[in-house]
């Protein structure tokens, strides 16, 4: 069986978790009262899930590697005027307001919709198809209706974009 280095995070929560970073770091999230060997026999128990998601990471990584500064302010600009735009296009499209809309670096979230309703968004969306664009748009624009990926959630999302699945695929690659 293959070791593995790990970074523990202990806290309040009730359940164990595991998480891979951007850079491959294996993190654990643990409660305060759980012991290194339960820890460790969880990590064991869920090799083989570290292990294809670490490589899923690779692979993301060399298919989308950081831009340059250039190419960087490139995508920085077409967010901010892409963006807006397609969110204007269709929160009209779906009869919806969000609150606002900001543009982020995230790495590892494209987009994210507040309680309050405001739409963030990270430049490094640009970096993909304007179909996996718009996915995220829409995405983020059911939210403001449905805070949660429940049924009624993909049924808005399908009555916009009915190939989502196809676009969010695009996202993956």
């Amino acid at each position: 069986m293959e070791k593995f280095e790990y970074r523990i995070i202990r806290s309040g929560r009730k359940t164990v978790s595991l998480e891979i970073s951007a850079e491959s770091e294996i993190i654990v999230r643990a409660p305060h009262r759980m012991s290194n060997a339960e820890i460790e026999l969880f990590v064991n128990r869920h090799s083989s899930w570290i292990t294809s998601h670490i490589q899923k990471s690779l692979t993301r990584a060399k298919a989308h590697p950081e831009p340059d500064a250039a190419e960087r302010e490139r995508c920085i600009a077409r967010a901010r005027e892409y963006l807006p735009a397609r969110v204007n296009y269709f929160a009209s499209v779906m009869g919806l307001s969000p609150t606002g809309i900001t543009i982020t670096g995230a790495k590892t979230r494209f987009g994210s919709c507040s309680p309050k309703n405001r739409l963030c968004f990270s430049w490094r969306l640009m970096l993909y198809p304007d179909e996996a664009v718009d996915y995220v748009v829409v995405h983020e624009l059911a939210h403001i209706v449905h805070k949660n990926h429940g049924r009624d959630f993909y049924a808005l999302l399908s009555s916009v974009l009915p190939d989502h699945a196809k676009r969010r695929a695009l996202l993956r690659e």
